[in-house]
């Protein structure tokens, strides 16, 4: 059996005044859009309190990212229970 691994990309990426090199198997344009992400998320939170180092401006960023992250999760879910329990009335009439 011959297992097929996808193409890693590699690509340069600028993320609040560094550069970074990610290699994985997304797409370069997703891998461009999360990056533009990360930084517009630093620089709007360094707006906000602007004597925070780097180093704790991409803790709170990496924070705050996966509280909006938890939260649209919590959301997916209770979507699914919606529809799930909407086809089952269906299914009942």
């Amino acid at each position: 059996m011959v297992v097929s691994h996808p193409e890693k990309t590699r690509i340069t990426v600028d993320i609040y005044g560094r550069s970074y090199t990610i290699i994985g198997e997304e797409q370069a344009h997703h891998v461009r859009m999360v990056a533009s992400l990360v930084d517009q998320k630093m620089r709007e939170i360094h707006d906000s309190n602007s004597s925070l180092d780097t180093n704790k401006l991409a803790v709170l960023t990496a924070v705050n990212t996966m509280n909006d992250y938890l939260k649209l999760k919590e959301e997916y879910t209770e979507l699914l229970g919606s529809i799930k329990q909407k086809e089952e009335q269906e299914k009942n009439d």
